[in-house]
């Protein structure tokens, strides 16, 4: 054989390097630049009339967006109420009944399918079925949106972490008699709990940034949440309307309802993380 110069292979190893370094550095100076932007404009925004006070009118300074944050929580809380259960159900099907049946795999393939269609489809496909049928905007035809978001990811977070308890675990415990349902809710639902948190944190930060589902449900209102069934604001769909005005003070308030998300989303991803990292670790010990 005729030796191959190393050279080469260390050359290319070395720009492949290069370029994966700069690509990573690239990411991280965009998001820096990102938050900075957004701590830096949004931060003189916070105060307490901030969190307290209803919007003022156009042309008025003052006012805050404490309509929005609540609206915001309400939407965000009832659509993790619809979306979880049934995105766990999903999941505990997929991973403890259907495993490889034809249904199963058909019901996987149309989860994937939701988890990459569009957030606006899913938006106007609500309003067809609900908003337009009840004839209102509504702060349950928002959270129906989000929830529908919400179950894929939910479903397939599900399933992965149920799939990584041994089997082992679930044939001990139906060994002692224990009956199939309580197994999974008390000894396989406890060994993959943290995975289990893990994906519902991921699933709520997902939602909670979205603009589009909701401008086509739960529209917006300048006013305090006197029920579900009517327009009900939240803060992303704030954001563009006072983003696009042409008032100086509502700008300020969007860069710091802007700011408000992107603390929240980051406080739950960091948690994510934090818990992912944690499993990880008790996994290899």
């Amino acid at each position: 054989m005729i030796p191959r110069s190393a050279k080469p292979r260390k050359t290319y190893d070395f720009i492949i390097k290069i370029f994966a370094w700069l690509a990573s550095l690239s990411g991280i100076v965009i998001l820096a630049w990102i938050l900075y932007t957004v701590i830096v404009k949004g931060f003189s925004s916070f105060d307490l009339a901030f969190f307290t006070e209803l919007p003022a009118p156009p042309g008025v300074g003052g006012g805050g967006l404490a309509n929005a944050i609540l609206g915001t929580i309400v939407i965000s809380l009832l659509a993790s109420v619809i979306g979880i259960p049934i995105g766990m159900l999903a999941g505990i099907y997929l991973s403890e009944f259907g495993k490889n049946s034809n249904f199963a795999e058909s019901v996987r393939f149309f989860t994937n399918i939701l988890m990459g269609t569009p957030s606006i489809i899913i938006g106007i496909f609500v309003y067809t079925i609900i908003v337009l049928q009840a004839g209102n905007f509504s702060a349950y035809a928002g959270a129906v949106a989000l929830a529908i978001m919400m179950i894929p990811l939910v479903a397939r977070t599900t399933e992965d972490m149920l799939q990584m308890v041994p089997s082992s675990v679930r044939e001990a415990a139906l060994a002692l008699g224990t009956p199939r349902w309580k197994t999974i809710l008390d000894i396989v639902f406890r060994s993959a709990k943290k995975g289990l948190i893990t994906g519902v944190l991921l699933a709520v930060a997902r939602i909670s940034g979205e603009t589009a589902p909701l401008l086509f449900t739960a529209l917006n209102s300048p006013y305090w949440l006197n029920g579900l069934n009517e327009p009900t604001a939240n803060l992303t769909v704030t954001i563009f309307n006072y983003a696009m005005s042409p008032y100086d003070d509502w700008q300020q308030m969007a860069w710091g309802a802007s700011l408000l998300i992107t603390v929240g989303v980051l406080a739950v991803t960091v948690t994510t993380r934090f818990l992912f990292k944690e499993k990880t670790k008790n996994k290899i010990i």
